[in-house]
């Protein structure tokens, strides 16, 4: 299929099978399939075309048996901190980490790592250079455009693919890091937990399109209330929990 003959129901197509899916089976995923979402990454659209991106595919057992140990880190730390969330955004985790549910992403045959090389900001210009702010969001931008490309190219090879961000804390960047030898320079943007599904996946919660497009200007009392965007919060942290809790 040539360009011309891509249509923008196509492109939906693959935006709406996608998902984030946290039930895996332990079949192997075929290394031809990994080199095309790496391949599909490179394509992405990064500030002065800087592609500031690398990508490491583990696929070793041991190797990825201690990227889970490292980052289960992070649910022990964050079930503490969930105890102090505001009544108002209703239930709280109740998790311990992500693996306790059978088939949850320690099952998953691939993990990539994707990595972030900060001295590729040389090559932006001095008025961005100079405003840190900027240059930082400028490198995020880049480095999440190769991400999603990476989820949507997964989901039109048949694959699922998990978000994993608990990488980027710094007990988990620095252990992992020297686990596999990444210099310490560079930044671990985030992790996709790739694998074949063992779950179907529930319909996506989404907020209403007329109720998010501005023309021109957002007119008087279309930008949500304070009230409206709590019970909005309560609705959705509701389904998402709902969706990592998914039974096989």
């Amino acid at each position: 299929m040539g360009l011309s003959d891509m249509t923008y129901d196509d492109l939906m197509a693959i935006l709406q099978k996608r998902r984030s899916i946290r039930r895996f089976k332990a079949d192997p995923v075929p290394e031809e399939l990994v080199v095309k979402i790496i391949d599909a990454a490179r394509w992405a659209p990064s500030g002065f075309n800087m592609q500031p991106w690398e990508f490491v595919v583990v696929t070793d057992d041991r190797l990825r048996a201690k990227i889970v140990e490292i980052t289960d880190s992070y649910w022990k730390q964050s079930k503490e901190m969930e105890a102090v969330r505001p009544a108002w955004q209703g239930k709280t985790w109740k998790l311990a980490g992500m693996t306790d549910t059978a088939f949850d992403y320690t099952h998953a045959p691939v993990y990539i790592l994707v990595l972030g090389d900060p001295r590729t900001q040389a090559g932006l210009p001095m008025g961005v250079q100079c405003d840190r702010h900027r240059r930082r969001l400028i490198y995020q931008s880049s480095l999440a455009s190769a991400f999603l490309v990476m989820h949507l190219a997964a989901t039109s090879l048949g694959l699922a693919s998990q978000w994993y961000s608990a990488v980027q804390t710094p007990y988990a960047a620095c252990l992992i890091k020297d686990l596999i030898g990444i210099p310490e320079f560079m930044d671990i943007y985030d992790m996709m937990v790739l694998g074949y599904p063992a779950i179907k996946p529930p319909g996506k919660f989404l907020r209403e399109r007329d109720e998010i497009i501005h023309w021109n200007r957002p007119a008087a009392g279309r930008i949500r209330s304070d009230e409206a965007v709590r019970r909005f919060v309560k609705k959705a942290r509701g389904w998402t929990i709902a969706t990592h809790r998914r039974k096989v």
